[in-house]
């Protein structure tokens, strides 16, 4: 009996795969159709996209050109091709404006997007074009349900980017770049001025510019002491109990007794 339907399950699926591979060969465009929103709709997604990408090319221009284009879209998202899905949503939102999956295909072209954003250490082109398709998401949709999800995605491309910036102020920093660290973080303060690296920064900012003072020649030593307390007063002004106030008062304690000296 367990033979029996072995054999049984072999040849059925022998039989629909034969199927499958007669009807990708043929000629006949609407049973291409069929089988692969069958295939979609049962998951089978790699023997539904090359049924879909035989089929596209015929149905444009016909009534059901939007429905198969949503599906190939789709057929790519669910497969997690996303430089493919973001294409060809983009595709479809732009032919059919007007379509009752407009919204969702927008969604789903901006989520491929996300999907693409790199670590934080490489480079961000990806990032900013996935920032640029949830914003007009957002501005498009202000009512939409998944608006909440969206600006969460935005926030975390967001820090993202935030993350990057700062890591490479911070390195100018190690490596012992201070004038190019000050600058790089000031540039930082202005670009991202509500960051949750904003303590750090200023933090980096006035250990960078005490260590440009120290070993400066004697004639700039006062005046960037000097530029470096004021750095340790912004600090302590927006952290009184921050991470790095420990550190901050010790770097201020000795600016303190080194511009004793000069007087």
């Amino acid at each position: 009996m367990k033979r029996f339907f072995y054999l049984l399950i072999c040849v059925l699926t022998l039989g629909s795969c034969s199927e499958y591979q007669k009807v990708l060969k043929s000629e006949d465009v609407a049973a291409k159709y069929k089988m692969a929103e069958e295939l979609y709709k049962e998951g089978k997604l790699k023997k539904a996209l090359r049924l879909f990408e035989q089929v596209v090319p015929q149905y444009r221009g016909k009534p059901q050109a939007e429905r198969v284009m949503y599906y190939y879209a789709d057929t790519y998202y669910q497969l997690e091709d996303f430089y493919l899905a973001g294409y060809q949503f983009e595709r479809f939102t732009k032919s059919y404006p007007n379509s009752d999956k407009k919204e969702e295909a927008s969604y789903k072209a901006a989520k491929s997007y996300y999907e693409l954003s790199p670590r934080f250490s490489l480079d961000q082109t990806d990032t900013d074009k996935a920032l640029e398709k949830l914003q007009l998401y957002i501005n498009e949709y202000i009512e939409s349900e998944r608006l909440d999800e969206v600006n969460e995605l935005v926030a975390e491309l967001r820090n993202k980017k935030e993350k990057k910036a700062y890591e490479i102020a911070k390195q100018y920093h190690h490596r012992r770049n201070y004038k190019v660290a000050i600058a790089t973080f000031d540039n930082y303060l202005v670009d991202y001025p509500g960051s949750s690296f904003r303590e750090k920064v200023l933090y980096y900012k006035l250990e960078s510019q005490y260590l440009l003072a120290i070993g400066s020649y004697q004639s700039l030593v006062k005046e960037r002491l000097e530029t470096a307390n004021g750095y340790y007063k912004n600090y302590k002004k927006y952290y009184k109990e921050g991470e790095h106030l420990a550190d901050a008062e010790e770097i201020a304690e000795d600016i303190k007794e080194r511009l004793e000296s000069f007087k």
